[in-house]
């Protein structure tokens, strides 16, 4: 876990507030047409190798996709939420801790004529019902809130029984967990300008502690940053959920000082990935 000394959710909502995903990376402008496809592109082959996984939607077992209603916990610039909406989902709800994120979802979803409900919400003490979803996605939000157990517990709330969800977070890899010695094996790759560009990150990868690495990611001035360890993240999700699998996804490939095959990106996706992805189902009694 990483973030500043006493960083409390009003610094995390000042942060996102004034730099909302993609911001300071894109060379369009915010809310553009252009900014959503740049995004939209991006995120396909840093996320998932450039191939979508089915497992990040709802199971068959739940319905119709239209008659689910699916909460977004955490939708940023409206990614997720539009991804659903384009897939016949008809019940979405974007959630978000800042109003510029929702705004730019508004402007994403009437860019393309798609429709889904958004609100403004905490993600540690959520006004939605208990078990009023079928379904939560809560992609890389949690690892950004200074209680991410009680955001947890608050997911398995709004879930009814036997409800599932898809969530993830920061994977500790092999990569960070042998950063200490890796740095030096690297370095090379650091001085030739590996690393991620815009938001101050430019010189992240020459940091020595591993939890400002990651606190770092998403921004010189981003106040909470965490990443877990396979074991650490069950444990985090088996007090409400039943974990029903767990995988890797996300290698940055853009913070490289060089192109690499599709192929080789694919491969990293699945087997380094730095995000750590949960298919689970709500226990009975949260």
């Amino acid at each position: 876990m990483s973030g500043r000394d006493g960083a409390r959710l009003a610094d995390v909502k000042s942060f996102w507030e004034s730099n909302p995903l993609w911001t300071g990376e894109s060379a369009f402008v915010p809310g553009s047409k252009e900014f959503f496809e740049e995004h939209r592109r991006v995120y396909m082959a840093e996320c998932f190798g450039g191939s979508w996984d089915p497992r990040f939607f709802p199971p068959s077992h739940l319905g119709d996709p239209e008659a689910l209603r699916v909460l977004d916990l955490g939708c940023g610039i409206g990614f997720w939420v539009s991804e659903f909406a384009r897939r016949g989902y008809r019940n979405v709800f974007g959630a978000d801790l800042t109003s510029r994120a929702l705004e730019l979802t508004r402007m994403r979803l009437d860019a393309y004529g798609l429709e889904a409900s958004l609100q403004q919400e905490n993600a540690e003490d959520l006004s939605f019902e208990d078990g009023c979803f079928d379904h939560v996605n809560c992609q890389g939000v949690i690892h950004h809130t200074p209680s991410t157990e009680t955001a947890v517990a608050e997911i398995a709330r709004v879930l009814r029984p036997g409800g599932t969800a898809s969530i993830s977070v920061y994977y500790r890899n092999v990569a960070l967990r042998s950063w200490p010695v890796l740095k030096w094996i690297v370095s090379p790759l650091v001085w030739a300008g590996a690393g991620l560009k815009g938001r101050g990150r430019e010189k992240m990868l020459r940091e020595s502690d591993v939890d400002e690495i990651v606190r770092l990611y998403d921004g010189a001035e981003n106040p909470i940053g965490k990443s877990y360890t396979r074991s650490s993240f069950e444990r985090l999700l088996a007090p409400h959920f039943e974990v029903n699998e767990l995988y890797l996804h996300f290698f940055p490939a853009r913070a490289l000082p060089f192109s690499i095959p599709a192929s080789l990106h694919r491969q990293l996706d699945r087997r380094l990935g730095f995000m750590i992805y949960a298919s689970v189902t709500r226990r009975s009694t949260p």
